[in-house]
């Protein structure tokens, strides 16, 4: 009776008819898990979420099974029909070992990595066949599974015309971990509004418009946070002339943005300090890109979008901690000149592409003034990093043992990895051997562009604890990564490549 046979031909059978539904109801599907054998000979094992699902679906599946053939592997699928009448569509997926802990060769946890691997395959299959609500196994983690489910329900449509329907509703499948689910659907539609930032065209989401989306989400989550958008005769009394230096060829007014968020209990707490690069549109200025990619330059963003979506994710959980958020906002287009920066640096620009590490140099002087714990700067720096280490990991460029364990740690359970580069000398002097001024935007050579930016930006550095994060090389979906849509593309510019 329960085949695999086409979804049609079932609904013309009268078989959803019989059981009296209506049709939100036969618009539902369930993703389940179900472990691979630790060796031959073992039976394979449902999600604890399955079996106690067992006089619902449980034994029926595992008695469909029994004839259709061995279950599937990881990461892939295998749909019913009919099985019980809550869930006229049930995708089975296919998890690894259940023991599976962390790899330390691939710097993640590999049962974490199982579940949101599993889950995405089950969730696209639910959406490939129209279904408009699911409910979600939480294969065993229910934080990996939220945000995967929560993920896959983003995409770009605002400028279409014909929308096609999308999924109305993902919840949690059974009794299961509610709260993790529930702060994790949380985290991942936060990380859905940097994706929506960067994705929108540049023509849509210029500076000012960022700053207000900003501060509209932060307003209607916290209390305790503080938005200040900074313009530019603001920007000029800081003498932040690096800054301007790249803003001055758009007619769009540039945006300093000051985020505070108050947290702490103690109100003099030093805060942790997020600073991101804000090109909302990248034309390469004089020095122009290609015209293949201009595309690509709406999500030059990146990093400000990343790290103001922290900060809405630490205010929407009420974190007991200071921040603060900086993010220099503003347009590359066809025009600049070669400025002091805000220390009293002159700088000469060589490459009006590289950009972004000119608007951070800036910042990273003003951010002091704060006297905070550590400083965490993100951009989408160069197409160095993209050929270093493509989408498999970020880059971190830091001064301190202490912050990349940190940060090494996290990247671990969370599954966005991160590697450690260097910092030498070697690229310092590259960028500081200059003719006419005394740091230069681009170092010597061309090979080492995503290191010599990090050199450049360590001029403008005395803290001791700071981390420079290179996103350009994970902020695009390249299709191996499970988690997202095909229309889910985080972009990145090639400043400097």
């Amino acid at each position: 009776m329960f085949g695999f046979f086409n979804l049609k031909s079932f609904k013309a059978a009268g078989c959803f008819g019989s059981w009296g539904l209506s049709a939100a109801d036969m618009m539902k599907g369930l993703v389940l898990g179900i472990y691979s054998k630790e060796k031959e000979g073992d039976v394979p094992q449902f999600t604890s979420a399955g079996e106690n699902s067992d006089k619902l679906i449980a034994g029926k599946l595992r008695e469909t099974l029994k004839k259709s053939g061995p279950p599937p592997k990881a990461g892939k699928t295998r749909t019913f029909y009919g099985l019980h009448q809550d869930f006229p569509s049930v995708v089975l997926v296919g998890l690894s070992k259940k023991a599976a802990g962390i790899d330390k060769q691939e710097n993640w946890h590999e049962g974490k990595e199982n579940t949101r691997a599993a889950v995405a395959a089950g969730y696209r299959q639910i959406q490939d066949l129209g279904l408009s609500s699911m409910e979600v196994d939480p294969c065993g983690d229910a934080q990996a599974a939220a945000e995967v489910a929560v993920l896959g329900l983003y995409k770009y449509k605002d400028l279409k015309q014909k929308k096609k329907m999308a999924m109305s509703a993902v919840k949690l499948y059974g009794s299961g971990d509610q709260e993790a689910w529930q702060k994790e659907v949380l985290f991942a539609s936060v990380q859905n509004l940097a994706c929506q930032l960067m994705e929108t065209p540049a023509n849509e989401m210029m500076p000012t418009r960022f700053a207000e989306i900003i501060e509209k989400n932060l307003k209607s989550v916290s209390s305790k946070s503080e938005v200040h958008i900074r313009s530019k005769p603001w920007i000029e009394e800081q003498a932040m002339g690096s800054f301007l230096s790249v803003a001055k060829g758009s007619d769009e007014p540039p945006v300093f943005l000051e985020i505070h968020y108050k947290g702490s209990p103690n109100a003099n707490e030093p805060p942790l300090a997020f600073v991101g690069k804000g090109i909302a549109f990248d034309s390469g200025g004089i020095s122009i890109n290609a015209s293949a990619n201009t595309d690509l330059m709406r999500a030059d963003m990146g990093g400000a979008a990343t790290i103001c979506s922290a900060i809405v994710s630490a205010a929407k959980f009420n974190l007991p901690i200071n921040i603060i958020g900086l993010a220099s906002l503003c347009e590359n287009m066809p025009s600049g000149k070669a400025n002091k920066a805000r220390n009293g640096k002159a700088i000469e620009v060589d490459n009006t592409d590289a950009e972004g590490r000119l608007i951070l140099a800036d910042v990273l002087c003003y951010v002091h003034t704060f006297n905070p714990k550590v400083i965490l700067n993100a951009a989408t720096s160069t197409g160095a990093m993209d050929v270093a280490l493509e989408s498999g990991a970020t880059g971190v460029f830091t001064n301190s043992s202490w912050l990349w364990n940190k940060l090494f740690e996290a990247s671990i359970e969370t599954g966005d990895r991160v590697w450690r580069m260097p910092l030498f000398e070697h690229y310092t002097r590259q960028v500081v051997d200059c003719q006419l001024a005394d740091v230069n935007n681009i170092g010597k050579y061309r090979s080492p562009g995503a290191c010599t930016v990090a050199a450049f930006l360590k001029e403008f550095m005395t803290h001791p604890k700071w981390a420079h994060l290179d996103i350009a090389g994970v902020m695009i979906n390249k299709d191996e990564g499970p988690y997202l849509r095909k229309e889910f593309l985080l972009r990145f510019s090639q400043d400097n490549a």
